[in-house]
């Protein structure tokens, strides 16, 4: 039979020794015990809320508030889509050139005025004022960024500053 006092141990101090480990695991499962206790209070709070209510139904509210809020999301950009579609439509490059039609002292009252769509659309509006005559408008359809009929310097360089201009 095996003896602690063979290998030169005393076996008081191996009884003291583990009597001390067993008194130190005592009190940390006690501590463990006590946490433990805490933390299933904290959960069965947390899963039956505050106000009585499952966590359950609070997910389920949670995920109505989600697809109400996709549902408007997908409202608004339907709505954003149709406001870029006629926004494409709307004159939104603009080409302007003041100059003396006439050559007259009244200075440079005469004006070209290019209103363009973003697919470069849109109309030469040229006003030509003269101090003795009155004053004459014509407009002239742009299509593409073409016109069919003749432009004058004052029209060609108003539709190129239409075309170039950048929003």
């Amino acid at each position: 039979m095996f003896h602690f006092s063979d290998i030169g141990l005393e076996t008081d101090l191996i009884i003291l020794v583990a009597l001390g480990l067993i008194i130190v695991l005592f009190i940390l499962m006690i501590v463990l015990l006590a946490k433990n206790s805490n933390l299933k209070k904290r959960y069965e709070n947390f899963m039956s809320g505050d106000d009585g209510k499952s966590l359950e139904k609070a997910f389920q509210k949670k995920f109505q508030n989600v697809e109400f809020i996709n549902d408007k999301l997908n409202e608004m950009d339907a709505h954003l889509n149709k406001i870029d579609a006629n926004l494409l439509k709307t004159y939104q490059k603009v080409g302007i050139v003041k100059y003396d039609a006439f050559k007259q002292i009244g200075g440079s009252l005469s004006f070209v005025l290019a209103l363009l769509t973003m697919d470069h659309d849109g109309f030469i509006l040229n006003c030509m004022h003269s101090n003795t005559e009155g004053c004459y408008t014509y407009i002239k359809e742009v299509k593409k960024g073409e016109v069919f009929v003749t432009l004058s310097d004052e029209e060609l360089q108003a539709l190129e500053e239409a075309k170039n201009s950048h929003l």
